[in-house]
């Protein structure tokens, strides 16, 4: 798979450790950038639509929260075993950040 994944991430925020946990089970390379630290990053996610971390981005495709069903898709794309090359974005906009 050459498509990159990129984990938006906050301290202490038990989703986004669940989200990386199972990234690194399934063996999916991806970038981690921590919104408290980053205010670009955090206005491009809000500008998806988000305010709960994580939030996933992989290709054109997004979603926040953790997502152990499109990370499997992923993994599943990137072994070529899935009937579909990208997970469905999964998004809505919300208010304020939150975890």
């Amino acid at each position: 798979m050459h498509t990159t994944i990129t984990v938006h991430t906050l301290p202490s925020c038990m989703q986004c450790t669940l989200t990386k946990r199972a990234l690194d089970n399934a063996g999916l390379p991806y970038n981690v950038i921590d919104l408290s630290q980053d205010d670009i990053a955090a206005e491009y996610v809000r500008s998806l639509g988000h305010a709960t971390a994580p939030v996933v981005t992989v290709g054109d495709a997004h979603w926040s929260g953790f997502r152990p069903d499109l990370i499997a898709a992923i993994e599943a794309a990137a072994r070529g075993t899935a009937t579909e090359s990208r997970p469905a974005m999964a998004s809505g906009p919300e208010k304020g950040w939150s975890e």
